[in-house]
């Protein structure tokens, strides 16, 4: 099985992220909400952007796998993820917004998504 080392790289990036809004909740005094700090908002947006898309991703990427999938594709799949989310949350949690980290992290993640989706079906009604 190839999907549960990526699972793990991105568990620790979700540690990661987590840590960085209790640092930074703690910084500001805010215990709910975001106080109205911009970097608090960007690093809880961040964290809840994981959140909502890499349990789904990482489910479709094990499911190609476990289809007998190809493993490069599988590779690829959780690479695209890793990097993906890295772009993603530099991207958003500047100051000053870097748009293009963002819109590409979010392609990837977009990308990882449409193209295991399709496999899935492609190796199911193949």
């Amino acid at each position: 099985m190839i999907t549960p080392i990526y699972a793990a790289l991105l568990a620790f990036l979700y540690v990661f992220l987590s840590a960085r809004v209790i640092k930074l909740r703690m910084k500001y005094q805010v215990g709910i909400g975001d106080g109205e700090q911009t970097l608090l908002t960007r690093a809880i947006r961040v964290q809840a952007n994981f959140g909502e898309y890499i349990p789904l991703a990482l489910l479709l990427v094990w499911m190609y796998e476990s289809m007998n999938g190809a493993p490069v594709l599988v590779h690829i799949f959780g690479a695209a993820l890793c990097l993906g989310r890295l772009l993603h949350a530099y991207g958003l949690s500047q100051k000053k917004e870097t748009l293009i980290f963002r819109q590409s992290g979010m392609i990837m993640t977009f990308a990882v998504l449409i193209v295991c989706a399709i496999s899935i079906l492609l190796k199911y009604v193949g």
